[in-house]
């Protein structure tokens, strides 16, 4: 295996690990909206994401540094063409973290609904965003033979890339449902218990559609097997929500992101973004490259940090492992 198919298959871990962790919490950001009743039960859902929701974006910005050391004219290509949608992926980011640390400094009431307005809001765009951009970048858009996007931003909402949208905001959300199960008590807990149930449904019709209409363009047997994994472990996370088990259901809600986003990837390589003008155009893993020198250090690099991330992150996970319940927040003086 070269180099480069090496970082292609870090990148698409790196994804995976943003995905399944930042989708939890873009989750919790939209259940302030669906799951809680008063202002205590939402310090309770934000409170549980509170000790690790930035540690989770890391997982992003190694992504994208990565694609930009690791594919540089995958990164040029993507970033100045999907330039709008991840703008506004940015700007919410920064938002909802904003929001996160400010929301609590004023006991005004004004104050506080505006800024879980944003978190809200700033959940659920990105959430659906990273769908369609990634939606995109599996079907394909307009890159001509000087490897530049030549589209537009209407030209990114077509169906397929809408419906990856619909996808990764049904699939996040669900995913948070089950986290805020297993990361609370009383009341809530039980609310959040129906919610995954009912809103686990209507993720598996759309993810299913999604991901057959993924295999049906491709065809390969790699994202067959990747299909059946993430659909059963879907249905699985279903059954042990039904049961309580909210810790399987919150393994299980994780292998369906893992799942679908590596049949994302299967699908896409040894292609990085092809072009729907002339297949010549595609850019692929091998010619959107930088020298191998480069790949060589990053390589070293990669393998001395990441375990160091990775026990730094699991320790932290760890420390904040417990329930909360609202009979934990102390009143506001």
């Amino acid at each position: 295996m070269e180099l480069h198919d090496v970082w292609f298959v870090l990148i698409a871990v790196l994804w995976t690990g943003y995905f399944f962790l930042e989708g939890f919490d873009f989750g919790v950001g939209v259940l302030t909206k669906l799951l809680a009743r008063d202002r205590k039960e939402k310090r309770v859902l934000i409170n549980t994401i509170g000790p690790v929701w930035d540690g989770n974006e890391v997982w992003l910005l190694s992504a994208g540094g990565a694609t930009f050391a690791a594919f540089p004219e995958w990164y040029a290509t993507l970033f100045s063409g999907f330039y709008l949608p991840l703008l506004l992926i940015l700007v919410c980011l920064i938002i909802r973290g904003v929001a996160f640390e400010y929301r609590a400094k004023r006991s005004g009431d004004r104050w506080q609904t505006n800024w879980e307005h944003a978190i809200f809001w700033c959940s659920l765009l990105p959430a659906f965003l990273w769908g369609v951009a990634f939606g995109n970048i599996v079907h394909g858009v307009a890159i001509d033979a000087d490897k530049e996007y030549v589209g537009n931003f209407l030209d990114l909402l077509n169906p397929y890339a809408l419906l990856g949208g619909l996808v990764t905001l049904t699939l996040f959300t669900f995913h948070g449902t089950v986290f805020a199960g297993l990361k609370t008590v009383g009341e809530i807990r039980g609310r959040a218990r129906v919610l995954a149930l009912r809103l686990g449904v209507v993720t598996a019709v759309v993810a299913l559609g999604f991901l057959l209409w993924t295999q049906a363009d491709h065809g390969k047997p790699a994202g067959a097997v990747l299909l059946a994994v993430a659909v059963l472990a879907l249905l699985a996370a279903l059954g042990a929500v039904a049961k309580s088990r909210e810790g399987w259901a919150f393994a299980l809600s994780g292998l369906t992101i893992v799942a679908s986003v590596a049949m994302l990837f299967v699908s896409l390589f040894p292609e990085v973004m092809p072009s729907t003008l002339d297949p010549a155009w595609s850019l692929t893993a091998a010619n959107s490259a930088s020298t191998p020198y480069t790949l060589k250090i990053m390589t070293w690099c990669a393998g001395i940090a990441t375990p160091v991330v990775l026990l730094y992150q699991g320790w932290t996970y760890w420390v904040f492992r417990k329930r909360i319940g609202t009979h934990h927040i102390v009143e506001a003086h």
